[in-house]
């Protein structure tokens, strides 16, 4: 009985907002939702540029309104633990060749998520710049991984920092502590993962549709990237560009569900059918895996996570409008 009444004291002296952090309302979290529940869940800070996570943000005064601006992300939310970006994604040998940028090793990814403080039962809240479209899509990127490898408990704040600096929420530039967590990675999740046999036995099967992320000019065959042997896209695949995913300009935040919907039946996507996403090596299509399977709950998406640079690599096909 006194056991009983202690964990009753307990019970109420614990905020309400701790108890149910757990319970994320979505894929997508707001400012509001997270200062409420930010004791109670692990924060992880995405972004390349890391010496900005101990800056300052950067404003600018309208001459007209004498109103201050946000130009420039800079600091983080109190408590948020550093991703390194540059060190979320690895070089692998794949089938005898050596592939950029994709899926580290269980091992591996367990150490960087331990590094970064995150243990087992967390729920993970993840928060990019939110500056840019490239941001948003390191964070659906993590997002991805942390599924990929057994994690569920986890939401993205929508338009990133610069949506929390907006909002007037409290922020720091000093130092995170980090205790290492204990995270272990758990099977691969190989139902939201596409290799390039996958890729592969969709083409020949007919059964799958392939939605290509990367700006027009790649899928249309004009430019593409040094790491991408070949110009052009995987034949049959749609074109769904990256941009299309969040608003352009910061708060970078991702469009409505009622405009993904319109967007995506003008451009021909069936939001409920077998899909595969891919960009130039996995880190834009996370964003319409993302949208498509998190956000619009078709729960039959994957990522190929090697993308053009595998599948070029491994000398496929590919479909151009041009003759270089």
């Amino acid at each position: 009985m006194k056991q009983l009444n202690r964990l009753l004291f307990i019970l109420l002296l614990t905020p309400f907002s701790a108890l149910m952090a757990t319970e994320l309302p979505g894929p997508l979290v707001e400012s509001d939702w997270l200062a409420k529940n930010r004791s109670a869940v692990i924060i992880l800070d995405v972004r390349k540029d890391t010496k900005s996570f101990t800056s300052k943000p950067a404003y600018k005064k309208n001459k007209k309104t004498g109103k201050l601006k946000l130009v420039k992300v800079g600091g983080h939310i109190p408590g948020a633990q550093l991703v390194n970006y540059k060190k979320v994604r690895a070089t692998r040998e794949i089938d005898g060749k050596k592939v950029t940028r994709v899926a580290p090793t269980k091992d591996n990814f367990e150490k960087l998520m331990q590094s970064a403080g995150l243990n087992n039962d967390d729920t993970v809240i993840i928060v990019s710049k939110g500056q840019s479209n490239g941001d948003m899509t390191m964070a659906t990127r993590l997002y991805w991984q942390l599924k990929y490898y057994g994690h569920n408990k986890i939401a993205i704040l929508n338009g990133g920092l610069a949506q929390w600096i907006l909002d007037k929420q409290k922020i720091t530039s000093s130092k995170s502590k980090i205790k290492k967590g204990n995270w272990k990675a758990g099977k691969e999740n190989s139902n939201i993962f596409a290799s390039s046999q996958n890729v592969e036995q969709a083409l020949q099967k007919k059964d799958t549709q392939l939605i290509d992320t990367r700006a027009i000019s790649q899928y249309m065959g004009t430019y593409r990237k040094s790491y991408v042997y070949s110009s052009g896209h995987i034949e049959g695949a749609i074109n769904y560009p990256n941009e299309l995913i969040t608003k352009p300009s910061m708060p970078a935040r991702f469009i409505s569900k009622e405009n993904t919907k319109a967007l995506m039946k003008k451009l021909g996507i069936d939001m409920s059918t077998k899909s595969i996403t891919y960009c130039n090596s996995g880190h834009l299509a996370s964003g319409s895996w993302f949208l498509l399977s998190e956000v619009m709950g078709n729960k039959n998406v994957k990522l190929y996570d090697g993308s053009m640079h595998q599948w070029t690599l491994e000398k496929h096909p590919t479909k151009s409008v041009t003759t270089n």
